[in-house]
């Protein structure tokens, strides 16, 4: 219910509001308007609204006629007595309207009773009160000095705050070549000046440029205001660095240490702040390696050392360095700095073998190249110049070749294998610089072996002894043959020459191992047989064509104790050594009652021998001679005796292992005188008969032994004679007594033997278990372990001396079959 009342009173409440409106907009119809010129004084009449409105002047004041306005301090005010309208305070137009082009204020005006509303327009004139205006009394523009022509800068428009013919009418812009001015007119926003650049700037040129803009208005005279334009003008990266010389060059020592300055550069921009200031750097097209060996100062331009300088790498180097400015846009110059390297002999000059033969062949002619030499220094001009040498003493020489710092390594002399098979060569190579360096190279130069010696033995003649009774196919001596070649052309083969001469026949019982030179005897040798022979022996290398020599061998054959003594007498019918003397009763003692003869085929000591008395009767009735043999009664015989005895004689030689016979003797002791006469004369027949026969043989032994003699001193001069080492090999005993016998010196194994007759010499030693008449001599050969095969002492005619030293040997054979010489020894 309530609802709709309220609707009911809203519905009628807008019936009340519409009415009022209408009645309202019925008197509000008539608008009166005037015009009035600002900054009049207070109380000046605008005009006569009541005259204009038709109202009676004297309801005005009843009917409370009024302004209606909002404001507290009203422009104008209405006079109720005289129906004037007045200005009430002071009127600034560009207050009151601020910009607008026409300033018309609308008054309401009220009159009550009956309410009727009028509305006044009063249009505020403009008049030329107000100079134009800039906002900024001073501007300061920054343009770049890249801007082209054309370029249009927009300035602030100045105010005036009058409007229409009095606000600002144009700008005028002092004198200047590198700008103008243009004024675009906006309408209702006014003219705006705009600062167009008719010429290029040039910072370096003017670095800012000093304006006037002038606003002018309407009135006249016209009203001015100014605003100082400074323009500066900013640097654009225009200008690239120049480098204050045109060219850079400069000499720098090799070697020379890190760290050294090279030089500096230079270089200016005439930009400003950062696009003047300049840093350095390389070149980004240079090569990796010239930045390892030098660096640049990025503020100062200073080029320094930074590695090795080698001028044998490079002699000069052509820097391209860069001067950049800092601009946004940097610019950048290049320039080339020349390095030129001055050489410095620090490099030794350097050998190289290009062709190279180890080996050369011993007969080689002189002039034969060995190696080709390569000299090289990588130093120039006379640090460069290499001069190449060798050694005087080698048979090699240093041969320049046609090509600069070549040389050929020549022979200079025949080579000689055998003399000297290695050369190691030292080739010096010196330069000329100050101070001069020199490098040395070895090379080996291997002389290569070609046949050019025959094999050598090592004694010519060879001369060994062997004792017969050797064992067959055993080795008996050995020659040894050497060749100063080497490898195939020292490789020696031995053989015996066998020719089928007679003298040569007993080289058929012998064999030579062709490999080491040992020689076998086939057989067994018999000094009673064979007492010395001789054969060749030929060494044939085996180089192409293969070289050989021979040696002739003397054997010796040794005796030795192996035949037994034979019982000559007594001497049954069947060849037994028996026998049966008979002997007279009535002897004396000292009587000769036989005399055992024996023979020994051995020489020497195992010839010589000896008798003893192995079986006797009765010890004190017979006495045996050691010696001769012979068999004497020591007493005279008694009636108690018995009348036969058995004498048994061991008959042995001297040998190392003697050997011996035995003999039988009968004595039968008989009565009779007869027969004991006869038995006497018959006994001093054969001894006178002995004894001539001795006689004659002791001469011929003597004039042997004198001829032997005469020989052996004949040799003593002519060994004195030649060099003493010779004579010292042979001669030289510190137990020798200067009596020569007529005896043999001889070698067989270690041991060196001499062969004597009857006399020794002095400090000559038997040694127990020697050949029986064979002496020993103390051994003084060096320490070294020189073995030689003891020769004979005696002069070179060795047939001579074998000569002797066999008749010799004959008369001593007879001596020994000789009745009287068993007495004699």
């Amino acid at each position: 219910m309530e609802q709709r009342r309220s609707e009911r009173r809203r519905v009628g409440g807008y019936s009340v509001d519409c009415v009022f409106a209408v009645l309202l907009w019925s008197v509000a119809s008539a608008q009166i308007r005037y015009s009035i010129s600002e900054e009049v004084k207070e109380g000046t009449v605008v005009g006569n609204i009541a005259k204009d409105l038709g109202l009676d002047k004297s309801t005005l004041k009843d009917r409370k006629y009024r302004i209606v306005s909002s404001n507290a301090d009203p422009l104008f005010h209405v006079n109720q007595n005289d129906g004037m309208l007045y200005v009430s305070r002071k009127i600034d137009r560009e207050e009151v309207c601020a910009q607008s082009s026409t300033c018309l204020i609308n008054l309401k005006t009220v009159l009550e009773n009956p309410l009727e509303i009028h509305y006044v327009g009063v249009e505020v004139l403009d008049i030329n009160d107000h100079s134009p205006s800039f906002p900024e009394k001073d501007k300061r523009l920054e343009i770049f000095e890249s801007v082209l022509p054309g370029a249009r800068f927009q300035l602030k428009a100045s105010r005036d705050r009058d409007s229409g013919h009095f606000s600002v009418q144009q700008y005028k812009l002092s004198n200047n070549d590198h700008f103008r001015l243009e004024v675009k007119d906006k309408g209702n926003d006014g003219k705006i000046p705009i600062l167009v650049v008719q010429k290029s700037l040039d910072r370096e040129t003017a670095g800012s440029h000093s304006l006037v803009l002038i606003a002018l208005d309407g009135g006249k005279p016209p009203k001015s205001g100014e605003m100082n334009i400074l323009v500066n003008v900013l640097d654009v990266n225009d200008n690239a660095p120049v480098f204050t010389k045109e060219n850079y060059s400069v000499m720098l020592d090799e070697n020379t240490p890190v760290g050294t300055t090279v030089l500096q550069v230079n270089a200016t921009d005439l930009d400003d702040s950062t696009n003047g200031e300049v840093f350095y750097s390389f070149s980004n097209s240079m090569n990796h390696d010239i930045l390892n060996l030098f660096d640049i100062n990025q503020l100062t331009g200073e080029i320094t050392v930074k590695g090795l300088i080698d001028y044998e790498e490079k002699d000069k180097y052509e820097i391209e360095i860069e001067a950049s400015d800092k601009g946004f846009a940097p610019l950048t110059t290049e320039k080339s700095v020349m390095i030129k390297i001055v050489d410095v002999n620090d490099n030794a000059p350097e050998i190289e073998v290009t062709s190279f033969s180890s080996s050369i062949p011993e007969d080689s002619r002189p002039g034969t190249t060995v190696a080709l030499i390569s000299v090289n220094d990588l130093d120039s001009g006379l640090n460069g110049k290499v001069i190449c040498s060798i050694g005087e003493d080698v048979p090699f020489a240093l041969s320049p070749s046609l090509q600069d710092k070549m040389y050929s390594l020549v022979t200079k002399s025949p080579l000689d294998r055998e003399k000297q098979s290695h050369y190691d060569l030292t080739i010096t190579a010196k330069d000329a610089g100050q101070p001069p360096l020199s490098s040395e190279k070895t090379i080996s130069v291997v002389v290569s072996d070609v046949n050019d010696n025959s094999p050598e033995f090592s004694m010519s003649p060879y001369t060994f002894y062997i004792t017969e009774a050797n064992e067959p196919g055993a080795s008996v001596f050995s020659v040894k043959a050497f060749d100063r070649d080497e490898n195939n052309n020292a490789l020696i083969s031995y053989h015996i020459l066998r020719d089928g001469s007679h003298e040569n026949k007993l080289a058929s019982f012998l064999n030579i191992n062709s490999e080491n030179g040992d020689i076998l005897a086939l057989k067994s040798f018999d000094f009673e047989t064979v007492k010395t022979f001789q054969f060749q022996v030929v060494a044939t290398d085996s180089g192409t064509p293969s070289l050989s020599s021979n040696v002739t061998v003397n054997v010796f054959i040794l005796d030795q104790n192996d035949n037994a003594p034979v019982i000559l007498y007594p001497l049954s019918s069947n060849s037994s050594a028996e026998g049966v003397e008979e002997i007279p009763r009535n002897v004396n003692a000292g009587h000769l009652v036989s005399k055992v003869r024996a023979y020994d085929a051995d020489i020497g000591y195992n010839g010589w021998l000896l008798f003893s008395l192995q079986e006797v009767t009765d010890h004190s009735l017979f006495g045996l001679d050691r010696y001769t043999g012979q068999i004497r009664t020591l007493r005279s015989f008694t009636e108690t005796d018995e009348a036969e005895h058995k004498l048994l004689i061991l008959v042995k030689d001297n040998g190392n292992v003697s050997l011996s016979a035995t003999a039988t003797v009968i004595v039968k002791v008989v009565e009779p005188k007869e027969a004991f006469a006869a038995s006497d004369v018959k006994s001093a027949a054969k001894d006178e008969e002995g004894n001539d026969v001795t006689f004659y043989l002791m001469i011929t032994l003597g004039s042997v032994s004198v001829l032997f003699l005469i020989s052996i001193i004949v040799l003593i001069a002519m060994q004195c004679s030649k060099s003493t080492d010779y004579t010292s090999k042979y001669l030289q005993e510190t137990n020798y007594d200067g009596t020569l016998c007529h005896s043999i010196q001889y070698r067989s194994g270690d041991k060196r033997y001499m062969l004597v007759g009857p006399r020794m010499s002095i400090g000559s030693t038997i040694v127990p278990g020697s050949h029986a008449n064979t002496l020993v001599l103390p051994d003084r050969r060096r320490a070294s372990g020189e073995v030689r095969n003891f020769e004979s002492i005696f002069f070179p005619p060795t047939k001579f001396l074998l000569l002797l030293y066999l008749l010799m040997e004959f008369v001593a054979q007879l001596l020994c079959l000789s009745p009287v010489f068993t007495d004699n020894r």
